[in-house]
């Protein structure tokens, strides 16, 4: 079964879908943990932000840091996300060229 879901994903639109998703998410995580951060409530954990980050959702988060001014004072968010994205970048390149994913 695990592996059915990682060729699955090596489909292409099976990845777009996915990053558009996991990204979207990403993005709506950092608005929600803004919005408890402001009115006192319940947060989202770093650990939790930087794990869908890795999932494929770092630009998503960029956006959402950005967009919102949410945990950009914090340099392993400033630095983390887009050294995630980038190492994102180089193993997309990696695996097209590879022909891991058609």
């Amino acid at each position: 079964m695990e592996e059915e879901f990682f060729e699955m994903l090596a489909q292409k639109h099976f990845l777009l879908i996915y990053l558009l998703i996991i990204n979207v998410v990403t993005f709506f995580m950092m608005w929600y943990d803004k919005y408890e951060a402001k009115t006192g409530g319940w947060r989202i954990s770093e650990k939790a932000l930087f794990g869908f980050a890795i999932a494929g959702g770092s630009v998503g988060g960029i956006l959402g840091m950005n967009m919102f001014r949410h945990k950009t004072q914090k340099l392993y968010f400033k630095f983390g996300f887009p050294i995630i994205l980038i190492a994102q970048i180089i193993l997309l390149i990696y695996m097209f060229n590879m022909g891991a994913i058609n």
